[in-house]
């Protein structure tokens, strides 16, 4: 197609309301209306959004353009900007030649002859956390998974990153982050956001928030002041970086921004695909019987190690495919600094576009039986065949998430540790639906009773009880 002919075009879309065009459901259920934009108008969806446009990217090309091709004429949104009052000038927010330079000083900590090490303290911080998931299961009470997993995978984010154990800090931030995400949702959402300065309830609340995560976040770096010892993780990296041309080195308010970002976005998002990744192997007992079956034949009852993750080849592919259905961060957006024609349309300088790995996850033209849990998609022979941007959790191009790789091994230790370990029962009649706030979380949290597994008990379902529970419920 030229490039008069696309200009000449409009891409298709929803009209919406006469005002708000389609802000009211991206407010309530986004979902439902992105994933059926795609099925009913196609690969390139137009919204309105209220005074704005919005373009919908289904197609794995286009996101290819966008985020790699021709990555330059793009730049986080002026929404995406409204989580500054959180993350300030961290990796995820930041632009040009400053955040090159960022990600130039983290990079090292995530590096892959690391991985080995950090494997090693993510198994000693689960083994040691085992005493308190035993006393949960030995009660017999109810609990909340997704609560428990992240402040397992908290505690290993402090340990990893800044040598810092943050366990104690859990249930504080916990409830922030909730109050941080549900606030900052409202203010992306918002046609014409009132000003923070307002003394509103939802503004006063994500300041109250914001003071919990500072009091943590500067803490880490104040006790790391005070240390002599050189740990060489993540924050002694950036302590010691020094600006080339000045000889500076960051500000606490710099790092501040760097060590709220990677805490917040490290632990949020594992924790959640963890807790997903048990919500879908309750639905399908026959994976969940062959990963613990995988596990205890590669590791039997000892510690795995990072030399069993390539034999952990099932249990991996679990992963990726919860991940598949479920990605945690499953929007990403940016704005067109340039005309650009996208999957045979014009769209506009000031366009902004967005590609839901939620939906591209679920194309059918590049996904067979979309909808249906299936990690063996994952085998090398069929994942072969797909396009490269047809799978996207952590993003792509030069802003794919730098700890993709710490997640991954994260993440499916955790799981095979946990799988092992423990079989899980969904609490009667506890609602399982997705919120898509900032990342993809059980809107309700996972309400459980455990039971411990004793050595050579059948494998069995890692979660047993109801599943999720939405208009669309996809499996």
């Amino acid at each position: 197609m030229t490039h008069a002919a696309a200009t000449a075009r409009v891409p298709p879309g929803p009209k919406g309301h006469w005002l708000l065009g389609n802000l009211p459901e991206r407010r309530s259920d986004p979902l439902t209306l992105f994933q059926r934009g795609r099925e009913r108008y196609g690969d390139v969806v137009r919204y309105p959004m209220g005074p704005l446009l919005m373009y919908q990217l289904s197609h794995p090309d286009d996101v290819k353009r966008v985020l790699v091709d021709n990555a330059q004429n793009y730049q986080k949104t002026a929404l995406m900007q409204r989580l500054r009052p959180v993350l300030g000038e961290g990796l995820l927010l930041s632009e040009g030649d400053f955040w090159k330079r960022q990600r130039r000083l983290a990079q090292p900590a995530f590096h892959r002859e690391r991985m080995e090490g950090i494997a090693t303290l993510i198994t000693r911080l689960v083994e040691e956390s085992l005493p308190r998931w035993d006393a949960l299961a030995a009660r017999g009470e109810p609990f909340d998974l997704c609560a428990e997993l992240m402040r397992l995978v908290l505690s290993i984010t402090g340990q990893v990153l800044f040598s810092t154990d943050l366990s104690g800090a859990a249930n504080d931030m916990a409830r922030a982050v909730t109050t941080v995400l549900e606030e900052l949702n409202q203010r992306v959402l918002s046609a014409l956001p009132l000003p923070s300065l307002l003394p509103l309830p939802g503004h006063l609340r994500l300041r109250s928030a914001i003071r919990v995560l500072d009091r943590i976040v500067y803490g880490i770096i104040d006790g790391r002041h005070r240390r002599t010892d050189a740990s060489g993780d993540l924050l002694s990296m950036l302590m010691a970086a020094r600006d080339a041309d000045t000889g500076e080195g960051m500000s606490d308010r710099q790092l501040r921004d760097e060590v709220m970002t990677l805490v917040l976005a490290g632990h949020e998002t594992t924790a959640n695909a963890l807790a997903w990744t048990f919500l879908l192997l309750h639905q399908h007992p026959e994976a969940a019987r062959r990963l613990v079956e995988e596990v205890t034949s590669v590791v039997g009852e000892r510690t795995p190690t990072f030399q069993d993750l390539p034999r952990l080849r099932y249990t991996a592919r679990v992963f990726d495919e919860s991940m598949r259905l479920y990605p945690p961060a499953w929007l990403i957006s940016r704005v067109a600094l340039a005309d650009d024609v996208l999957g045979g349309y014009t769209l506009p300088r000031g366009s902004i576009v967005v590609m839901l790995p939620y939906v591209i996850h679920r194309h059918p033209a590049f996904w067979e039986r979309p909808d249906s849990f299936d990690p063996d998609r994952f085998l090398p022979e069929r994942a072969g065949t797909r396009p490269r941007f047809a799978w996207l959790p952590f993003g792509a191009g030069q802003r794919m998430c730098i700890g993709s790789g710490l997640a991954l091994l994260e993440g499916q230790l955790c799981l095979a540790m946990l799988a092992r370990r423990y079989r899980f029962q969904l609490v009667p009649e506890h609602p399982v639906v997705p919120q898509a706030l900032v990342t993809l979380r059980p809107r309700f949290g996972l309400r459980v009773i455990a039971w411990r597994r004793e050595p050579g008990d059948v494998p069995g379902e890692v979660l047993d009880g109801a599943g999720p529970e939405r208009s669309d419920a996809r499996p």
